[in-house]
């Protein structure tokens, strides 16, 4: 993406953020919600959101979904959602849950977060910095162009990559779980497992939040899912992954094997 990312940031006078898109009016006033679940972040959360935030994307709000972090990465989220919100109300929410239930009900509780206040699109992403915040404007353009469910921003079409300190047993494991995934489940997506995505609100209201009924990674799976039985269209394009900036990785051997288990259950649940 290099030369065609480099040219669409050099317009004169321009303060976006060196690496996103420009989008024009009245596409960069679109409502969009970033949901980010975050567990012992505190390391990476503030750079996040300075980086969130320096988008030319005026409408743009940003809702923290913790879960209770031993680190402090809660009180931080309201420091930060305090200065935030002085430009503009609810700018930044914060959610605060009490117990430590999973990348998955984190997000719904930030996505239902963003339909109440009437947001039309909703991005969901980490909070370890492994996805980069200049793409936000990149799968805002693209959904707006194609109208899609969802946009995901894909390691594994052409054009996206991995960071090198990924290792090969890494790699093949990765590989393996999208494989794994279409064979059950037919979803004809390079990235099924990826959790960088923009959904239309529509798509979201369809899918019924209330009744997704896994957590951990195999949310993104689930998700993918019904968003194909609503027939709404599911549209890739290429990011580069990072590497998480600080902490650790969350996947525990109980999410490994509910990971397993959610396709099976899935594509022989009773409708």
């Amino acid at each position: 993406m290099g030369d065609e990312e480099s040219s669409l940031n050099d317009e004169p006078g321009s303060t976006r953020t060196p690496g996103a898109w420009f989008l024009p009016s009245p596409w960069r006033e679109t409502r969009v919600a970033v949901v980010v679940p975050t567990y012992n972040e505190a390391g990476n959360l503030g750079e996040l959101a300075e980086r969130i935030f320096a988008l030319d994307l005026p409408n743009l709000r940003l809702i923290i979904a913790d879960d209770d972090s031993p680190d402090g990465t809660g009180a931080l989220a309201d420091d930060l959602a305090k200065h935030a919100n002085e430009e503009r109300d609810e700018r930044m929410v914060v959610l605060h849950r009490t117990v430590k239930e999973g990348i998955g009900r984190a997000h719904i509780a930030g996505m239902r977060a963003a339909l109440e206040r009437g947001d039309d699109y909703v991005v969901q992403m980490d909070g370890d910095l492994s996805h980069r915040p200049e793409y936000i404007p990149h799968l805002l353009g693209t959904i707006l162009a194609t109208q899609a469910g969802v946009v995901i921003g894909s390691r594994y079409v052409v054009g996206g990559s991995l960071s090198t300190q990924w290792g090969r047993h890494r790699r093949l494991l990765s590989r393996f779980a999208g494989l794994y995934v279409n064979t059950i489940l037919n979803l004809g997506i390079r990235d099924p497992t990826g959790g960088f995505k923009i959904w239309h609100r529509d798509a979201l209201e369809g899918i019924d939040l209330t009744a997704i009924r896994s957590d951990g990674y195999s949310f993104q799976v689930e998700m993918n899912h019904r968003c194909k039985q609503l027939g709404r269209s599911i549209v890739e394009m290429p990011i580069h992954f990072e590497e998480r900036n600080a902490g650790s990785s969350k996947i525990s051997l109980a999410v490994q094997f509910e990971s397993m288990l959610t396709p099976f259950a899935l594509r022989f649940r009773r409708r």
